[in-house]
């Protein structure tokens, strides 16, 4: 049996949220058959080559959906995170998860990467 650290993810949350986790998972992968995942600080990310894309973390209240460029997507359903470019939305019940939105978000994501490894080589060459 193939080890499955994004399926352990999600076992390890209450039953809520692991429905939660279960259900942005299988949207993200259909939406970005290409992104590969890895746990990244603790959370299941998708990447498009070494660019974070979109991931999810859960909290005692809530699973936070990030996406890395969300800020540019322009989507009033997501709110500004951090101080770069991120933006996320937050699910208490799979109920609350727009599929279709959910679909677009990702495809953004896909295509309209936030280059992480330029960002920090540029901050290591102004340091």
């Amino acid at each position: 049996m193939a080890r499955d650290p994004i399926g352990a993810y999600a076992r390890g949350q209450t039953p809520k949220h692991a429905e939660i986790c279960r259900a942005l998972r299988a949207v993200i992968e259909s939406a970005a058959p290409k992104a590969t995942v890895r746990i990244w600080h603790a959370m299941p990310v998708w990447f498009v080559g070494e660019n974070p894309i979109v991931g999810y973390k859960a909290s005692a209240k809530y699973v936070n959906l990030l996406f890395w460029n969300g800020q540019a997507f322009e989507e009033p359903a997501l709110t500004a995170a951090g101080k770069f470019r991120a933006a996320q939305i937050q699910y208490t019940d799979t109920a609350d998860i727009d599929e279709k939105a959910l679909r677009r978000w990702v495809k953004k994501a896909a295509k309209d990467l936030w280059d992480l490894r330029a960002y920090r080589a540029s901050m290591r060459r102004s340091a």
